[in-house]
């Protein structure tokens, strides 16, 4: 069977090193923002490494690889750092195994309209074979990630919306309110209503979203070449479906349950995002595909290492 020839590459080993895990956590090096998830026993917390809150004992502290291995291990996103709001881990962009397609596709919301028998279907592997290599990259199945997808494009819509909270449900992804209700309870600890009150005091912060038009920062590991980018964008633009100016990038958008548009600008440290969407629902598929568009979850040192070795790029 298919599933039986299953090979796969070694993933990343960076959150299984718990000494330089736990120095980066000390340090507070944004560099890892996302590249791995802390979380608290005492407290019953995940947060990004450079969390600013007091660094808790090397005893009281277990590292994962993603949110929704945090998640499945019984805690909650921490309300200060925001973990799910960083530039997620370069490997999905770039990997071709296994873990790295599930999670493209898994991003692109395929659990939610087709089901993890959907997903195996399309990955070419049997359901069972699938959540085991999942887990044991991931630490945790394609349910549980794909769940962690759509709280984080809930939290989105809850914080900078004003749609009402039973439409942002659906909008989100989620198959019932009281499984709305229930996920945003357990992964953030509070209720949609106070989530919502809460990010009250930081509106404008990170974006707003009106109808259907949402506007978004989008954080990026620096340094950027937003002119290098625009400039390869302007060069290989496509008429009636591509625009680029000095300032902004916009194109268009096919997505699963309609069209939309996109417009790019960079700052110095995010990017501006504005989206026209006929389907609130393709929020979450819509941001992933521009963060990929613009490899905003590059890991610029590693980029740099690799290509100063080459002794025909490294003088560049």
């Amino acid at each position: 069977m298919l599933g039986s020839m299953v090979t796969t590459t070694e993933p990343p080993a960076l959150w299984r090193d718990v000494e330089r895990c736990y120095r980066v956590v000390t340090a507070r090096d944004s560099r890892f923002d996302g590249q791995f998830i802390m979380a608290v026993r005492t407290t019953g917390i995940y947060c990004r490494p450079s969390c600013p809150a007091s660094t808790p004992k090397a005893q009281n502290v277990r590292f994962f690889p993603t949110s929704a291995a945090a998640q499945a291990n019984g805690f909650r996103a921490c309300r200060r750092c925001l973990p799910d709001a960083v530039p997620g881990s370069p490997d999905w962009n770039v990997r071709a195994d296994l873990a790295a397609r599930a999670m493209r596709l898994i991003s692109d919301g395929t659990v939610e309209r087709e089901g993890v028998p959907g997903l195996a279907r399309r990955l070419g592997y049997s359901e069972r074979q699938l959540g085991r290599v999942l887990t044991a990259e991931l630490g945790a199945g394609p349910l549980a990630l794909a769940r962690a997808h759509r709280a984080h494009s809930a939290r989105l819509l809850i914080e900078l919306s004003e749609l009402p909270l039973t439409d942002v449900a659906f909008a989100a992804g989620f198959s019932s309110v009281r499984q709305f209700n229930e996920t945003i309870r357990e992964v953030f600890a509070t209720t949609p209503s106070q989530l919502r009150a809460f990010a009250a005091s930081r509106r404008g912060r990170h974006g707003d979203v009106s109808g259907t038009r949402l506007s978004l920062r989008l954080p990026f590991r620096p340094p950027f070449d937003a002119v290098g980018l625009l400039r390869f964008f302007a060069d290989d633009a496509l008429p009636g479906v591509e625009a680029v100016t000095p300032e902004s990038y916009a194109r268009t958008l096919r997505l699963a349950h309609g069209t939309g548009a996109v417009r790019l600008t960079p700052r110095p440290d995010h990017v501006r995002c504005e989206l026209v969407l006929t389907d609130l629902r393709d929020l979450g598929s819509a941001v992933s595909r521009v963060r990929r568009l613009l490899d905003l979850d590059a890991d610029p040192a590693a980029v740099t290492r690799v290509l100063g070795a080459d002794p025909a790029l490294a003088p560049l």
